[in-house]
């Protein structure tokens, strides 16, 4: 059986903490979708860890953990990453797996992604420029290197073809930036790459299940980011809901079972694109800084604003969610007032539903009122203790989503975990 993390608001609500508390109790971690741009922070022996590609079980030393075929896999980063992760005495070639359909992003990747983006001008979509757009626009395209392209020998014939074809576009783009240190970084972490299991990851994924193994898959970004159903243009370029899980790993709908969204107490989002309860004033700077909202990949301020119900209870019925984790609901601790979007309001209409084209429209947010607990609820263990004013507003959102929230996450450490 195969259980799902995966994020229910714009990416960024702790999915890495989540996935390393619950772990222990998993035998696979497997990243179904995304690329480098997803930062999964978490705290090891007190220092920060931040994983862009490695599953967020890899500090356990009896999990198996899989890098699935619907990632698209920055071999640099890679790299960096088992290095940062060995120094705390991991040992990476023992517990990480790697698809042979894994996609491979490339220099021009990068490059073909940052000259694009910079064309856009004022209309950039707040590309992190890591390539990942231009590395699935090729998987569809057909024109991908994968990383069981790797234990052939006509790898760099493959790789010479592809670059042709990504320097007529960026001479299209009259992108003229050197990238040749790129390309050597590149193909030092090819050798590397290529020392770590490579597996057949269907066939690898699914002879586990059926040895009764437990399955924990880890989605990246957020279900408002996912290419069919978030806030498009401004998505990211992969299935980021729980149907990604079959199709970036190769498992049958049959295998999953529960569907486990994270969401933040209140809202954020990296970039531009809509964002109805944005709060582009004082309050809204009060939660960055007590947050410390700022991207672990990029180091960028996320914006914020409170929490939209309309936008959850889209993402609980796409992802067919059986229970909610609230993170950082420690950063409202101060807040004397909280408030709520329950409805939008468009062209003067009141509407629950997300349209299909929140773009270019006019979004006011139906906001409603709720006491703070004005308490510091950081120690609290037992989920009897939470404030009053804590379980109504609890309360309130799992009468909204219809689906319940089961844990409260009440500050960054491994042990700041109420179950409710």
């Amino acid at each position: 059986m195969v259980d799902v993390i995966l994020g229910m608001q714009w990416g960024d609500e702790g999915k890495g903490k989540i996935v390393d508390y619950f772990a222990p109790r998993y035998d696979i971690i497997a990243r179904f979708q995304g690329g480098p741009n997803a930062g999964h922070t978490l705290y090891v022996e007190g220092k920060k860890m931040v994983l862009h590609q490695i599953p967020s079980g890899i500090f356990h030393q009896n999990t198996i953990n899989i890098i699935g075929n619907g990632v698209v896999l920055d071999p640099v980063t890679l790299k960096r990453e088992c290095d940062a992760v060995a120094a705390f005495g991991i040992d990476v070639k023992k517990n990480l797996f790697i698809s042979e359909r894994t996609n491979i992003i490339v220099p021009t990747h990068r490059a073909l992604d940052k000259a694009s983006e910079m064309q856009k001008g004022e209309s950039k979509i707040g590309s992190t420029l890591k390539g990942i757009g231009p590395a699935y626009m090729d998987k569809t395209g057909r024109n991908a290197l994968r990383v069981g392209d790797l234990l052939h020998k006509n790898f760099t014939t493959q790789y010479i073809k592809l670059r042709l074809k990504h320097q007529k576009l960026l001479d299209n783009f009259h992108f003229v930036e050197d990238i040749t240190a790129w390309e050597e970084e590149f193909f030092e972490a090819l050798e590397f790459l290529r020392s770590l299991n490579v597996v057949n990851g269907e066939y690898f994924i699914n002879e586990q299940i059926s040895a009764g193994k437990k399955v924990l898959a880890e989605g990246a970004q957020g279900s408002m980011l996912d290419i069919d159903f978030g806030t498009f243009p401004f998505v990211t370029s992969s299935n980021t809901i729980s149907a990604g899980v079959c199709t970036g790993l190769g498992v049958s709908p049959r295998q999953i079972g529960e569907v486990m969204g994270v969401t933040k107490a209140y809202c954020t989002r990296v970039g531009g694109g809509p964002f109805p309860t944005e709060l582009e004033n004082e309050t809204g700077e009060l939660l960055r800084k007590t947050g410390s909202e700022f991207g672990a990949t990029t180091g960028r301020p996320r914006r914020c604003g409170w929490i939209d119900l309309v936008a959850l209870r889209y993402a609980s019925m796409l992802n067919g969610v059986t229970q909610m984790i609230m993170t950082k609901a420690d950063v409202l601790d101060g807040f004397e007032e909280l408030k709520m979007c329950t409805d939008y309001s468009i062209n003067g209409e009141t509407t629950r539903q997300v349209p299909y084209q929140m773009n270019g429209i006019t979004i006011e947010p139906v906001l409603e009122s709720f006491a703070g607990w004005n308490t510091d609820t950081t120690s609290i263990k037992n989920s009897e203790l939470l404030p009053e004013n804590m379980k109504s507003y609890i309360q309130y959102i799992n009468a909204y989503v219809g689906a319940p929230v089961t844990v409260v996450s009440n500050g960054p450490g491994r042990d700041q975990i109420v179950h409710v």
